[in-house]
C-alpha cells in the first residue's frame, strides 16, 4: 500500500490530481491507515500513468472512466471503437485546422493598402460569416 505522497511520486503527478481522478470516480477512494492516511494499492500508479497518457492522446475523462469501467469489471474492451472514434475526431480536427490555415494564407497573401488591414478587413468588416471565410 502506498500513501498519497507516495503515489503522487510514482505517478509524476500533483496530489491534487489524484484528489480529482477520485472525485471523478476515475480512482477508486483508498483505505484509510488507523491513522486515517489514505492507502492506495501498489496498481495505482499504473492507473494514474494510463489515465495521463490516454488524455495526452485526446480521450476525454468521460471515455476514460468508461474504458476503466469496463476494464475494472473485466468485461472486453471495445478497444476499435475507442480508437476510431478518437481518430475520426482528430481528423475532422486537422480537417478544420487545414481550412483555418488556408484562410490565413489567403489573408497573409493580400497586399496590405495604405491605412489598411486586410486581416481586419476580412475578419471584421466582412458580411461573410466565419465559417464562409474558412472555405
Amino acid at each position: 500500500m502506498m500513501l498519497t505522497s507516495d503515489l503522487a511520486a510514482a505517478a509524476r503527478v500533483p496530489v491534487s490530481t489524484i484528489r480529482f481522478y477520485e472525485r471523478r470516480g476515475l480512482i477508486a477512494e483508498p483505505d484509510r491507515s488507523p491513522g486515517g492516511y489514505r492507502r492506495f494499492p501498489e496498481t495505482a500508479p499504473a492507473r494514474l500513468r494510463f489515465i495521463g497518457r490516454a488524455k495526452a492522446l485526446g480521450f476525454s475523462l468521460s471515455q476514460i472512466a468508461e474504458f476503466l469501467e469496463l476494464s475494472d469489471r473485466g468485461a472486453p474492451l471495445p478497444v476499435d471503437g475507442f480508437v476510431h472514434e478518437r481518430l475520426a475526431d482528430l481528423d475532422r480536427r486537422i480537417d478544420d485546422l487545414l481550412r483555418v490555415r488556408a484562410a490565413l494564407v489567403a489573408l497573409a497573401d493580400q497586399a496590405p493598402r495604405e491605412g489598411e488591414c486586410p486581416v481586419i478587413d476580412a475578419l471584421g468588416r466582412s458580411d461573410q460569416p466565419a465559417e464562409e471565410l474558412l472555405g
